[in-house]
């Protein structure tokens, strides 16, 4: 990214529904935040319905779901990617609008909606033995080439410490050993949280809440949206933020600010 400041942002969420955000604080987000990065999921929108705002950025691409208004993945950006690849190589998990990934000069930048385990752990196996370790595969053979910048919502709180109550989650969707060991093996081939690089041991930050039992003014929630770098970014990090502040979705924005060059 170039540009005459020293930094740029970028910012994910998982709106929950584009249309129904913007009724309630979307586009006021966008015109506050100004971000020079905008990763959106969940955007549960139709041919139809995507909307005709460019919302001032230059770059726009939404992948949606064959099944209208079910799961879809956006990307907003000030500067127009060198090449912009859908789903995995050779076309596996197509189908759901899950990953964008957009190349620029300085680095990868992959935005992605990981599936849901469901309540039951009927997804489950499906997540362990094919999604996270292609997603992984995939990622390294991006770095090899450049940096690589990953966010979106990977349904997943990877410690007990990114999430409310653990204990009585321990075998739930979103915190089963299984889900948590998918992202336990991407950090250990050298990706950052960048959250929890610069805040190891930050409690009560979280980035999704159910909407039952008033459990976001409880706080009582779980951080499962993420960024995550390749550690050949480790120095440019100069910021990572949660802003449960808005409330457009059950989700709440993330952020990352980046050194330029």
């Amino acid at each position: 990214m170039t540009n005459q400041n020293s930094t740029f942002s970028l910012y994910s969420w998982n709106v929950n529904g584009l249309r129904a955000c913007r009724k309630k604080a979307f586009d006021r987000f966008i015109e506050q935040v100004n971000p020079d990065f905008l990763c959106l999921q969940e955007v549960k929108l139709n041919p139809t319905a995507i909307p005709e705002e460019d919302f001032g950025f230059s770059f726009t691409k939404y992948h949606l779901a064959e099944k209208n208004g079910y799961s879809g993945t956006a990307i907003y950006s000030k500067q127009n990617p060198l090449h912009v690849f859908l789903d995995f190589p050779g076309g596996s998990h197509a189908g759901e609008g899950r990953m964008i990934t957009c190349e620029y000069d300085g680095f990868y930048l992959v935005n992605v909606y990981v599936p849901n385990s469901k309540g039951d752990l009927s997804r489950l196996p499906y997540r362990y033995d094919s999604w996270d370790p292609d997603l992984k595969d995939y990622l390294i053979e991006l770095r090899a080439k450049k940096p690589v910048v990953l966010c979106g919502d990977l349904n997943v709180a990877h410690r007990e410490i990114d999430l409310a109550n653990p204990k009585s989650n321990r075998k739930n969707a979103g915190f089963t050993d299984e889900e948590r060991e998918g992202i336990s093996n991407l950090l250990a081939e050298g990706f950052l949280d960048t959250y929890r690089h610069l805040y190891p041991e930050e409690t009560g930050a979280y980035s999704w809440w159910s909407y039952r039992g008033g459990a976001r003014t409880r706080n009582v929630g779980w951080r499962i949206d993420y960024f995550i770098t390749s550690d050949d970014l480790a120095t440019s990090i100069r910021g990572a933020s949660i802003h449960p502040e808005w409330e457009g979705s059950d989700h709440c924005p993330v952020g990352l600010e980046l050194a330029n060059g």
